[in-house]
């Protein structure tokens, strides 16, 4: 019996079990928006502590809500922070966000789905989920630009399948993180394709250029909104997408270590606020695992237990100058996040290495 099924995450556990609608989606907080790339982390996580049929119902509700083109249905304008007392909901209870298709939320299915298949070796898995991921991806591919990002949302009809005009992709901004995240997606969608032995000769297209735009083209990402680097995410990604080298991702930390780390606490949300923030923390975890600084991953992973609350579940962040949980809140995906970081670091299961740049 490992961390993961010794009880240790019960209380995060049962955190995402309790917010889990009948339909299987796993919303950021009852009543509240459902995206498929938040919903994801909290599957994987579900799936890593053995919960096969809270898991089961995750991805039937993917296979159940998948639009004509391969996206789905997020959204934006969800209140933050997602306090109780602050979120915007209509009069049925619901949020009252913009409902967006996202690339890189419509790409994680590829990396749940090669997590699972990490996990139990499940062919007949695989099998029913690869027309999910085949349409996921080929929606994903449609919206880079020729420069090799990735615009972040789509604005095509939803029954569109045709290639879209790269003067129409221009108009869009392209995000860092986003782009980060669908560099490891599309890796791992090529993994499930030499499981199905198909040839994705524009998957492998499309990663090789998203690859050269992560290294080279600085300037492709945050066109229309500027970036000055605020966001910690935007500082680790690249590095964790695995599309950087070794010593370019080590540098790349090196060089902002002090303005997003808070020792003992964890990894800020934004450089220029007191508030870490658990997810944060957990992907840099992974981040640092991925290019070999174990101790370092280790004890990171170990200042997370402060972030529990008194049954086991995790807060999203701490305002560590006036020394509060902010905002009164426990997403799941910060559990999912730290289940994973967990197993990577601890190597608890044949999915410990999904994150790392050899396990692709």
């Amino acid at each position: 019996m490992s961390k993961l099924t010794d009880g240790f995450f019960w209380g995060a556990v049962d955190r995402i079990k309790t917010l889990q609608r009948s339909d299987g989606a796993i919303p950021w907080y009852a009543g509240g928006v459902v995206d498929p790339w938040n919903h994801l982390e909290a599957v994987m996580g579900l799936n890593l502590c053995g919960e096969a049929e809270a898991v089961s119902k995750g991805f039937e509700f993917l296979i159940n809500t998948q639009l004509p083109d391969g996206s789905w249905w997020g959204r934006l304008g969800s209140a933050v922070p997602i306090d109780d007392t602050l979120q915007n909901f209509s009069s049925d209870g619901m949020d009252t966000g913009e409902q967006i298709r996202e690339t890189n939320f419509t790409a994680y299915v590829a990396t749940a789905v090669w997590h699972d298949y990490l996990l139990h070796n499940n062919m007949d898995f695989i099998h029913r989920l690869w027309p999910v991921v085949t349409r996921a991806l080929d929606f994903v591919c449609r919206h880079q630009t020729p420069h090799g990002d990735i615009v972040w949302i789509s604005h095509a009809p939803t029954g569109d399948s045709d290639p879209i005009d790269p003067e129409i992709l221009e108009q869009t901004d392209s995000l860092l993180t986003g782009n980060s995240s669908l560099f490891k997606s599309l890796s791992c969608g090529l993994k499930l394709a030499e499981l199905m032995n198909e040839s994705k000769s524009d998957w492998v297209n499309a990663h090789r250029l998203l690859g050269q735009a992560l290294r080279d083209k600085p300037h492709r990402f945050q066109r229309q909104t500027g970036s000055d680097m605020k966001f910690s995410m935007d500082w680790y990604y690249p590095c964790l997408s695995g599309a950087l080298s070794k010593k370019d991702s080590l540098d790349r930390l090196q060089a902002r270590w002090d303005e997003f780390v808070v020792e003992g606490h964890g990894c800020r949300c934004v450089s220029h606020e007191p508030w870490v923030t658990v997810a944060e923390t957990a992907e840099l975890i992974l981040t640092l695992k991925s290019l070999g600084m174990d101790d370092r991953a280790a004890e990171m992973l170990g200042w997370l237990d402060r972030q529990r609350d008194e049954n086991g579940a995790y807060w999203i962040g701490f305002e560590y100058e006036s020394k509060v949980f902010w905002p009164v809140e426990k997403p799941p995906w910060t559990a999912g996040a730290v289940i994973l970081a967990t197993d990577c670091v601890n190597d608890l299961s044949p999915a410990s290495h999904l994150f790392l740049h050899q396990g692709l």
